[in-house]
């Protein structure tokens, strides 16, 4: 089979030109990873031709030997649709998990996404914690999101309460809350690290001033994620506009009731009495 006509491959570029349309990925900004899964490798094998190993930058043994598709560095998600060999690219660990070599893709030349040791550090979590379920991570430039890091403490407690009371499916959305990374240099094992630490009980990653970064089974789910976290920022964004102080809200007690009838955990130090 030819890599562009395996589904794993169709709908990474569907995720790709659907976060381009709803405005996250301004020039080249944004990233997306997926871990294939061996049936889908074995699948397009005749199609991959092993480039030169280079170093990843990081270490993530319980990724050694696996494969990814990811997006190119400098790339615009834009272009993904229309130029995907030039685009992105399927990249194979080698057997310690700390090099990485081209396999298809990229044909004009380039690298994988300057993001990669965040990309897979976070996948070597989500493997792990989650019995290998997760395959998808995803950052994107969430404009409303963003906006929200410069008024709202850069708190999980805050944000995660703050966004849960804009919309009744948050809480059953994302019911683990949602983590905070002050500002860091992007690209960089500082900012892999404090995500990777988050991603261990969260599944969305909001770094402040710069987008959100989230984590999920498969492209709908993860997609579907940042887009309600992003709906809700929209929401909050335009309430605070009005009024920095809120006529009726969804209180604790509500959520304890929710909870019991979506059959979600909400943790306590989320539901907090507001003072």
């Amino acid at each position: 089979m030819k890599v562009l006509d395996a589904e794993f491959v169709k709908g990474f570029i569907r995720m790709a030109t659907d976060g381009w349309e709803q405005g996250w990925h301004e020039r080249n900004g944004g990233n997306l990873s997926y871990r294939i899964k061996p049936e889908e490798v074995g699948a397009v094998q005749e199609e991959l031709v092993p480039r030169e190993w280079q170093k990843i930058g990081t270490s993530v043994p319980q990724l050694a030997g696996e494969y990814f598709l990811v997006t190119g560095s400098g790339k615009y998600m834009r272009n993904v649709q229309i130029q995907p060999e030039d685009s992105i690219c399927i990249v194979e660990l080698d057997d310690k998990g700390e090099e990485y070599r081209i396999c298809w893709g990229l044909v004009n030349g380039g690298k994988p996404t300057s993001e990669l040791p965040s990309h897979l550090m976070n996948h070597e979590v989500k493997k792990t914690v989650t019995n290998g379920r997760y395959r998808v991570i995803y950052h994107a430039h969430t404009t409303n999101t963003i906006a929200l890091t410069f008024v709202l403490p850069l708190e999980d407690e805050v944000f995660t309460r703050e966004l849960w009371e804009m919309a009744t499916e948050c809480p059953v959305v994302f019911p683990d809350g949602i983590g905070i990374v002050p500002w860091m240099v992007p690209g960089g094992r500082d900012i892999a690290v404090a995500t990777s630490e988050l991603m261990k009980k969260y599944d969305v990653a909001i770094w402040a001033h710069h987008g959100m970064f989230c984590a999920g089974e498969d492209f709908d789910l993860t997609f579907g994620l940042m887009h309600t976290v992003e709906k809700s920022a929209e929401i909050l964004v335009k309430v605070l506009s009005m009024t920095p102080t809120k006529r009726q809200t969804i209180q604790p007690d509500d959520f304890r009731s929710l909870a019991v009838d979506f059959k979600v955990t909400l943790p306590e130090r989320f539901l907090y009495e507001k003072h």
